[in-house]
């Protein structure tokens, strides 16, 4: 048995506290009798709808995923465009990312069907370390770099500090590989911030997420998460 509040997000309806106000609302029928108490526990052969409509109790999977380039982070694309569910056929669950890659970025992505474990992980407030490594156009040294582990201004609002390292330069082509370790997740965040401090991105990975690397996968291959794996991204994200 499990809290309805919890059933509800692990299907991708809402995070478990706006489940908690579906509830309290009055629009979560369990076994066509509304229910208001946040106490309520579900077993796997009740019903529960959420505004009339049915949503079914999958068990919680959890995924990571090297995405390719070129691949949207979506589990759907009006433009018809090559989604990241697209490589996830053999895979009997709704799931879908938590956060996102740009179209033109590779690296770690993960993927699930709890929605509870998805919205506390992108949440800005839960500082769970991502590391990039970016291509940039330009000669990369420590005092251009230095104003990001400060913040930097971006569309009238200061990022968190950073961290970097500088792995390579190429004065020759005039590029470098910068290595940068941040825990937002804004709009292009990587690339704008690189832009910033005039290093324009010329390509982007995805690194680490928290404790989890790409080790053992190519691109467009996954793995499922493991109990300890997900209890330490958990951990990780606590308020």
């Amino acid at each position: 048995m499990e809290r309805l509040q919890k059933v509800i997000a692990h299907a991708g309806i809402a995070s478990r506290r706006k489940a908690e106000d579906y509830i309290t609302g009055g629009r979560v029928k369990v076994n066509g009798e509304v229910v208001k108490e946040l106490g309520t526990k579900v077993g796997k052969k009740d019903l529960v709808e959420v505004d009339g409509v049915p949503i079914y109790q999958e068990e919680p999977v959890y995924y990571l995923f090297y995405k390719p380039r070129g691949v949207i982070s979506a589990v759907a694309d009006d433009k018809k465009r090559k989604v990241v569910t697209d490589y996830f056929a053999a895979v009997p669950e709704r799931i879908y990312p938590v956060g996102r890659l740009d179209y033109d970025t590779s690296g770690i992505l993960l993927l699930t069907n709890d929605g509870d474990f998805s919205q506390r992980l992108a949440h800005p407030k839960h500082q769970i370390d991502k590391v990039y490594v970016a291509k940039v156009k330009g000669f990369a040294e420590k005092r251009t770099l230095y104003p990001l582990t400060k913040g930097v201004r971006i569309e009238g609002k200061k990022t968190a500090p950073a961290r970097f390292e500088i792995l390579s330069t190429d004065k020759k082509a005039e590029t470098s590989i910068v290595e940068l370790t941040i825990h937002e997740g804004r709009n292009h965040q990587v690339k704008n911030m690189l832009a910033a401090v005039g290093l324009p991105v010329q390509k982007l990975k995805r690194e680490r997420y928290g404790d989890l690397t790409l080790k053992g996968l190519r691109p467009g291959e996954y793995r499922r998460l493991n109990t300890k794996e997900i209890n330490t991204l958990l951990n990780q994200s606590k308020e």
